[in-house]
């Protein structure tokens, strides 16, 4: 098999045994590593302009503590000794690896260690608590809710009060060939039966906007939690989770409780309307009805209880389906290097069965249900007849024929209550899944009102750390401690160290997007734990190393809010090398970018972020290795602006090239989450410590 890696990377080119040269799309140059040395071209300039800023990266996965090393380490160093064939160049349009097969049939074996760390879908059990029924009221309205609850009441006692109207005008005399109240009868019935479509017509108005305000609330609610979520959540939830909250069981609250509730009130009233009729027409029956209703009661219980656990366990096996789904798109790629599509395809469809032995269980329960409800029906409507033959001598012929006839309705009426409390009961654990999102841990306020900053803070851009340390969750170990550094307005400072160092980790404490677990950040005097986020997170900017683009105008992902005048965009956008670029799109500014900015290079993606920070121009920069995964020249056009726009600013690099922070005031080094070396790079380097030994690993000393 013939394996291709597109790289700007150069540490294992000398044992690839094939190497293309692409230079604006074009190959310029192939061959064997020597041979392209051999003839002193494109390739052996290129090294010679580069060769030595490249920093070690082997050496730094030798580095990586164990629980990376397990899921990282292994596959890249496979993949470096395992390829035959390399393609290389300084204007590429994309960075891609192709896994080795050894990752990808040894999935299954890493996915029980993954499961400690994620948390699968679960169910409940028991009874949907009456507090859930609770909050689908508050979500509708109290008043909204009494309004449908009354109308409905209007609606059935008024169809209840016709029918019997109808009886007592069937028993009218018939005096010369007419009825002498005739008038007065249909009157009445006609005023009957227009107070019963109003009342259709109003509750079916009222428990319509009452689903709409419901769903809104409730997803909206969700969507406020999920978002103030700390990263933690996302780390340990599976986006097939939230994926089945935001699509199905929103789908569900949507626009199944809202007909189920409809259909509930209307079998439920006719029900009650159905036995207060035969109970009024033969009071016989009276001493049936308990002990038939008893029965009813304990067929209703026991389907309820396992419809509704059906659908519990229905709805957490649907996650998985949507997890690995997702998962699929977004590696479709590697999965046709490695030709493995018919896996994958049995995959999903081993889920969806999964899915749906949970699904097939709820129809028969079903059948169940209706035979029993079936025999409860009959056995009322024979009794009502038995009853009335027995006492006809008391009754009118109009009062018997509105009982028998109340009474075969009953068995229909009957059979959909059970059926639509069932369902009721069963959809609302969408509701009960949804309030899950309410009780997880929260981030801090987004914003303190009053606020407490002075204006146009940061105003020097000190940063003053005081015993800091942090650590992911709450059963792990610090995974940054005792850091102690003052920085002063200005500095450019560079965070370096082995990879699981704590470098990362420290910038995620400064945005506070994990909270401090002892010591305190101080900038410009102001602690920020006392600081609202958004009062913090606005006031620096961050280049990632992974950019980050959103469907829509390239101008949008520049200046999301419209802060900033075209002039201003236009601006950043030649300061970050990328003016010719949007130049010369058809659209310029409102160049349409695809998810994720998959229509631009990596390259030119950083750009992106490096122009949203222009525009920004925050006092405190923070780079995250925001070089690592583009290639040198990208590289250079980032340094090169970052050290003329940010020269007033405070600039904190997480370095993955040593050679951009030798000419910094100042550098970090972080060992196993600990400070272990701060001072100027050449000062580290006269004393022979960690940082002499990377920079001497880089061919730097």
């Amino acid at each position: 098999m013939t394996r291709v890696l597109v790289t700007h990377g150069l540490s294992f080119l000398p044992q690839a045994d094939l190497i293309l040269v692409m230079v604006e799309g074009e190959i310029t140059e192939m061959g064997s590593y020597l041979e392209l040395m051999a003839r002193d071209g494109a390739f052996a300039e290129f090294l010679r302009t580069y060769a030595n800023k490249e920093q070690e990266d082997d050496e730094s996965e030798e580095g990586r503590e164990e629980e990376e090393d397990t899921e990282d380490s292994a596959p890249k160093k496979g993949l470096e000794n395992g390829l035959p064939a390399a393609v290389i160049g300084q204007n590429h349009t994309s960075t891609s690896a192709v896994r080795t097969e050894g990752e990808v049939l040894g999935k299954k074996a890493k996915n029980a260690e993954v499961g400690r760390i994620t948390e699968a879908d679960k169910a409940n059990t028991g009874r949907v608590k009456l507090s859930v029924f609770w909050e689908y009221m508050k979500a509708i309205g109290v008043v909204l809710s009494c309004i449908s609850i009354f109308l409905f009441f209007s609606h059935h006692f008024a169809s209840l009060f016709s029918n019997y109207w109808l009886s007592l005008w069937t028993d009218d005399p018939v005096i010369n060939g007419t009825q002498p109240n005739r008038e007065m009868r249909l009157g009445v019935y006609g005023a009957l039966g227009v107070s019963q479509g109003i009342a259709v017509f109003c509750y079916s108005i009222s428990v319509s906007i009452g689903g709409i305000l419901a769903s809104r609330y409730l997803h909206q609610s969700m969507l406020y939690n999920v978002l103030r979520s700390p990263m933690s959540f996302f780390e340990r939830t599976p986006s097939g989770n939230l994926v089945n909250r935001f699509a199905k069981e929103t789908d569900t609250i949507d626009s199944v409780i809202p007909s189920i509730i409809k259909m509930f009130m209307g079998s439920m009233f006719n029900v009650v309307g159905s036995c207060v009729v035969i109970l009024i027409a033969t009071p016989l029956v009276a001493i049936i009805i308990p002990p038939l209703g008893i029965l009813y009661f304990f067929v209703q219980r026991f389907y309820v209880a396992s419809s509704r656990q059906l659908k519990r366990l229905e709805s957490v096996s649907r996650s998985p389906v949507y997890t690995h789904f997702n998962e699929t798109l977004l590696g479709t790629s590697v999965i046709r290097a490695f030709g493995e599509q018919e896996r994958f395809i049995r995959e999903s469809d081993g889920r969806v069965d999964h899915n749906q032995k949970a699904y097939y269980p709820s129809i028969v329960a079903n059948r169940w249900l209706a035979v029993r409800l079936e025999f409860v029906g009959n056995c009322i409507v024979m009794f009502a007849a038995l009853f009335a033959v027995m006492a006809r001598e008391s009754l009118s012929p109009g009062i018997v024929g509105l009982s028998i006839s109340y009474a075969l309705q009953l068995t229909a009426s009957l059979t959909w209550l059970v059926r639509m409390s069932s369902d009721l009961e069963t959809n609302i654990v969408a509701v009960e899944r949804v309030k899950e999102y309410e009780d997880t841990e929260k981030e801090a306020d987004w914003r303190h009102d009053p606020s407490s900053l002075p204006p146009g803070w940061p105003t020097a851009g000190n940063i003053d750390i005081r015993g800091f340390g942090l650590r992911y969750r709450e059963d792990q170990e610090l995974a940054v401690r005792n850091i102690t550094v003052a920085i002063h307005g200005g500095e450019k400072v560079g965070i370096v160290g082995r990879t699981g160092a704590g470098k990362s980790s420290l910038t995620l404490g400064l945005f506070r997007i994990i909270e401090a677990c002892e010591g305190e950040i101080h900038i410009d005097g102001v602690n920020i734990a006392t600081l609202g986020l958004h009062e913090l997170r606005s006031r620096i900017t961050i280049i990632p190393q992974d950019p980050v683009l959103f469907s829509g105008s390239l101008r949008m992902n520049l200046d999301p809010f419209d802060g900033y005048s075209d002039e201003e965009v236009w601006r950043a956008l030649e300061l970050s090398h990328l003016k010719s670029f949007v130049s010369g799109l058809p659209d310029k500014l409102n160049h349409e970018c695809s998810e994720g900015g998959e229509n631009l290079s990596l390259g030119q993606r950083q750009l992106v972020c490096l122009a949203r920070a222009l525009l920004r121009k925050t006092k405190i920069l923070v780079l995250d290795e925001a070089t690592a995964a583009v290639d040198m020249e990208t590289d250079n056009l980032i340094q090169s602006t970052i050290r003329t726009q940010f020269d007033d600013c405070t600039v904190l690099t997480i370095a993955h090239r040593l050679n951009t922070i030798m000419d910094y005031t100042r550098v970090l080094v972080l060992d196993k989450g600990e400070m272990v070396e701060f001072d100027s790079p050449s000062t580290l380097i006269t004393k022979r410590g960690i940082f002499y030994k990377m920079a001497k690993d880089s061919g730097l000393v």
